[in-house]
């Protein structure tokens, strides 16, 4: 086995997915820091590594992966003892790629990124509430998604990794309501009893949380 380093941040719903998928496979790991707010991720080193200037990024050994959906496949097809997280059977594969396309188009970046980065990134102190709308569709979508135990079935893969590190987040703009979405909230519950979960996520969601509502943003019409 070769040595493994993560580059990210806890902050970080990516970051988080590939922190979830690594503890879930007991697999030993280094954890660089990467300050964005800093733009450590455009140094030069960095961007040899990693020319897209993003996190996660994945080194094993000599190589380097970047994107946390190809970053846990990745991981999870060289390393896991068994196929559960990332189904070798066609169709159970597919749906997971399905959630995690999903998750990367739909949630992240047609919700999360596009609240986020104003905020964060450029001082915007209000954002429209057309744009926070988009969250009450995720959520809807990921209710209806949840007919079994976990998103892809009666057993737990990388497609919720990959979501739940985007769902604890972006309640922030639009708090998730329990009684609304019951099938989430077990679903929630279900992972928090993994015995790596806090460590791996629950710990960065609340520091995105935190840093959110530091900036004092209003939503307006």
């Amino acid at each position: 086995m070769g040595k493994i380093s993560l580059y990210g941040l806890d902050a970080s719903p990516p970051t988080r997915a590939c922190l979830l998928t690594l503890k879930a496979l007991e697999l030993p790991y280094e954890y660089l820091f990467v300050n964005l707010f800093e733009k450590e991720n455009f140094g030069e080193e960095y961007s040899k590594k990693n020319p897209q200037h993003t996190v996660p990024l994945l080194q094993d050994d000599d190589d380097y992966i970047w994107d946390s959906h190809a970053i846990m496949a990745y991981l999870v097809e060289k390393y896991a003892s068994s196929d559960e997280l990332y189904p070798k059977d066609l169709l159970q594969r597919a749906k997971v790629d399905q959630l995690m396309h999903f998750e990367s188009g739909v949630v992240f970046e047609g919700a999360l990124r596009r609240l986020t980065r104003p905020v964060l990134f450029y001082g915007e102190a209000t954002l429209p509430q057309k744009q926070v709308d988009h969250v009450t569709q995720v959520y809807d979508f990921v209710e209806a998604f949840l007919e079994h135990d976990y998103l892809a079935g009666d057993q737990l893969t990388i497609a919720d990794f990959s979501l739940v590190s985007t769902i604890t987040s972006i309640g922030v703009f639009l708090e998730l309501d329990l009684a609304k979405y019951p099938k989430i909230a077990l679903w929630l519950e279900r992972l928090k009893e993994l015995p790596y979960y806090e460590e791996a996520n629950g710990k960065g969601a609340a520091q995105f949380v935190e840093l959110l509502r530091s900036k004092n943003f209003t939503v307006v019409p």
